[in-house]
């Protein structure tokens, strides 16, 4: 096998063990669009066509994955999330890249760098003034901002995070200049879930009043003003709505005792615990999911994140800084409740479930399995590896599970998950993985030697599926 030119291990073969692997994503895979249905950018990002002026804003704030990196080699946070100017991080970034070997972000890093900027180098201590000013100068050409850094990268979709309380008024700009690029809302109730939190719960229930224009005294209340956003969101044109949970709830039963403790919850000034904190989350869920299958909407679930674990950073910096780790929860039983409550009803929407943990990987993989539809494909879609599970072992342990206790042929492929328009690399990274994955079996006998049979699925697992599943 020919390895093209390049200064570093990111080139033509880079990932790709044999010939087959080589044609089969250099023929199959290299050239498709990217359906990114879930990220964490800006849709007034998109809508202004931001101007990053430095390379650090655009890929090094709110970059939790370095920050764990940069924390782990010990470098101060001044550095990382702190006061240090925009030239001082990049800096100190630079000098922790070359000892991240191993971990994806060493791969990452110097994919966006050469995909993005055409930087063909490993970034060190060494080179790394005159990268922060290569890019910088490059990141005010027209083409490097964000409506041009998707182009680049083919993005036909980008399923942006919002709250239930958003204006979503981005969106509607998007909407009305008829961007090419299709950026649609996603419904994130994660706040409504926090019960345990009096004061924040209270206080989002005011902004979720100010959005509704409805009064919430009451569970049915609640319900009604959740529903006009919804609604709200429905006409914006949003077709999938997302969860962020340790697990699903255990008891999904309402009862006049629990509408009559929320009601003494909400009345009562002084701080109290929520004592029924998992009944109210399984309601409220509940008759949320039961909303999106009216609409059409597709669902998703992550799940077996354990968040905030160092109290101490996080009340210095906040949320979303780098302090979460894989859960150890039980996820089996509760889940086949919830989505068997939902399929009784004729109410289970299309649903996406991602694991934190890939010890629940076969968990997740023969639970998508129980629930499907005719004329549906892949009707409850065991996700693609989320989070600290989207490198090369976690993307192939995935696979694997779901090619053996699942059907692959259906499989909606990757998404980013990220904050950062420099990331669509990683549709690359998981692209080049799957193709060398099934080039080695079909070169062991396990699969036929069937380039174009193969390719197919490939086709149909990186684009085709996604750009079905969610009508784009």
């Amino acid at each position: 096998m020919a390895v093209s030119k390049s200064n570093t291990i990111i080139n033509d073969s880079f990932l790709l063990e044999s010939h087959l692997a080589h044609q089969l994503y250099h023929h199959y895979a290299k050239g498709l669009p990217i359906i990114d249905y879930h990220n964490h950018l800006s849709a007034k990002d998109i809508a202004q066509n931001r101007n990053f002026k430095t390379i650090t804003d655009i890929w090094l704030k709110g970059d939790h994955y370095k920050w764990r990196a940069m924390r782990a080699l010990g470098v101060s946070e001044k550095f990382i999330s702190g006061k240090a100017n925009n030239e001082q991080k990049f800096l100190a970034w630079a000098k922790a890249i070359p000892q991240t070997l191993r971990n994806p972000l060493f791969h990452w890093s110097i994919m966006e760098l050469k995909n993005t900027f055409g930087i063909d180098a490993y970034l060190n201590e060494q080179n790394a003034l005159s990268i922060y000013k290569n890019t910088n100068k490059q990141l005010q050409k027209k083409a490097l901002r964000t409506r041009g850094i998707l182009a680049q990268y083919k993005v036909e979709l980008v399923g942006t995070t919002d709250d239930p309380c958003d204006d979503l008024k981005y969106h509607q700009q998007l909407a009305k200049e008829n961007f090419p690029i299709k950026v649609l809302p996603t419904f994130r109730p994660d706040k409504i879930f926090n019960i345990r939190d009096q004061v924040a719960f209270k206080n989002y229930l005011k902004q979720l009043e100010q959005a509704s224009q409805l009064k919430i005294n009451s569970i049915d209340t609640l319900l009604a003003a959740l529903k006009k956003r919804v609604d709200y969101f429905h006409e914006q044109g949003c077709k999938i709505a997302d969860h962020g949970l340790i697990h699903m709830p255990s008891n999904l039963n309402r009862t006049k005792d629990l509408d009559a403790v929320f009601v003494a919850f909400l009345q009562n000034k002084k701080a109290s615990n929520f004592e029924q904190a998992d009944q109210y989350v399984g309601v409220v869920l509940v008759a949320l999911s039961k909303m999106y299958c009216k609409k059409g909407w597709v669902q998703q679930f992550h799940l077996g994140a354990i968040r905030n674990n160092n109290e101490f950073l996080q009340n210095q910096i906040g949320v979303d800084a780098g302090l979460d780790s894989m859960g150890d929860y039980p996820q089996a039983v509760n889940l086949s409740n919830f989505l068997n409550t939902l399929e009784k009803s004729g109410q289970l929407a299309k649903t996406i479930l991602y694991n934190s943990n890939s010890a629940d990987n076969e968990v997740f993989a023969t639970m998508c399995g129980n629930f499907n539809e005719a004329g549906v494909k892949g009707k409850v879609q065991f996700g693609s590896a989320w989070w600290f599970l989207d490198q090369k072992d976690g993307i192939e342990k995935q696979l694997n599970a779901l090619s053996t206790m699942g059907v692959l042929s259906t499989f909606i492929g990757m998404t980013t998950d990220s904050r950062s328009f420099l990331s669509y690399s990683r549709h690359e990274y998981f692209r080049r993985i799957l193709c060398n994955l099934l080039a080695k079996e079909m070169e062991a006998g396990l699969l036929p030697n069937d380039e174009a049979w193969v390719g197919k699925m490939i086709q149909d697992i990186c684009y085709y599926n996604a750009k079905k599943y969610f009508n784009v």
